[in-house]
């Protein structure tokens, strides 16, 4: 019997076909798992570089000490900063008081369309159902046109962000972008809700640190501006109105008989008097002039790009 021996060399050597076929799946893995691995990294280096976007711009917002300042930064942000199309903010303003801050800065609201205010609360709570966390997704016109009335061109995708104070909705900051895929529902929110409770607390203490500034310079019985005001004021208005060439006229009046209302009805009356008459009189001027309280019953006006004759007819009015 002849035995025929056959010597393959390493090379030569045939696996089985299981095996080539698991060599390939391991290869076809391996490349799967490093695809996969560089998009997280990927992701994970674009999210640290818009965290680092979010951190600069909210300690510009924390450095700024004027409430027009940071609402001004937030409505214009540095494009740099934000990867946004478009942002307005809405602000619960049930007392008129953020609206006065700017009107008596000579600010004009009706400049500042991506800026609004409402005085009830229903109509902020509609944005945001029954939960306070933001909300995403495609652009209405039923329910976001009044938030970007001012765009020619409307978002495709929109978030809202609440703003939040101790469980109390004080606004919306509302973000849209021209990418339908920016903003939609199932997406991570954690940058936009942190950035959110910062802009809050900013607007919050910006408004409470303008408060602490009025309150030196508001009158406390007819809550319209002081002597200390006025002297200040009329500085600013009359160095304005040289620069611009345009008339500034001043307005004083006082209340006739004052002192006998005071004698005959006591000061109580006296103080409903005043209270009264700085209301009728503020009714009658525009929101860009300067109503103030000079002393007792004694009241001035600043009335700017005002000439002579239109400050006549204001004031027989």
């Amino acid at each position: 019997m002849r035995l025929c021996m056959l010597s393959l060399s390493r090379s030569q050597r045939v696996l089985p076909s299981s095996r080539v076929g698991m060599s390939r799946d391991q290869n076809a893995e391996a490349r799967l798992l490093k695809q996969r691995l560089a998009e997280f990294m990927d992701e994970a280096r674009a999210n640290e570089r818009k965290l680092r976007r979010f951190q600069a711009l909210e300690l510009k917002l924390v450095s700024l000490n004027s409430i027009l300042e940071l609402i001004d930064t937030l409505l214009n942000p540095d494009p740099a900063a934000v990867s946004w199309d478009q942002v307005s903010l809405l602000l619960f303003d049930p007392e008129y008081e953020v609206q006065r801050m700017f009107k008596d800065e000579g600010i004009q609201l009706e400049e500042k369309p991506t800026l609004m205010f409402v005085s009830g609360m229903e109509e902020m709570e509609a944005l945001y159902s029954a939960s306070l966390f933001p909300s995403l997704g495609a652009y209405r016109s039923s329910k976001h046109g009044r938030l970007f009335k001012h765009a020619r061109k409307k978002p495709a995708s929109v978030v809202l962000l609440p703003l939040v104070r101790y469980g109390r909705l004080i606004g919306s900051l509302n973000i849209g972008s021209y990418d339908a895929d920016k903003f939609v529902r199932g997406v991570r929110t954690d940058f936009l809700e942190h950035f959110a409770a910062v802009v809050a607390i900013c607007i919050e203490n910006g408004i409470n640190l303008e408060r602490l500034k009025r309150q030196g310079l508001t009158d406390t019985l007819t809550a319209i501006n002081n002597r200390r005001f006025f002297d200040q004021r009329i500085i600013e208005e009359v160095d304005a109105a040289g620069r611009s060439g345009k008339p500034l006229s001043c307005m004083l009046l006082d209340v006739d008989f004052f002192k006998r209302v005071n004698d005959t009805y006591g000061h109580q009356v006296g103080d409903l008097v005043l209270r009264e008459v700085a209301s009728i009189i503020r009714a009658q001027l525009r929101g860009s002039d300067v109503l103030s309280r000079y002393g007792g019953e004694e009241f001035s006006a600043l009335l700017a790009n005002t000439g002579i004759d239109e400050a006549e007819e204001v004031a027989e009015r």
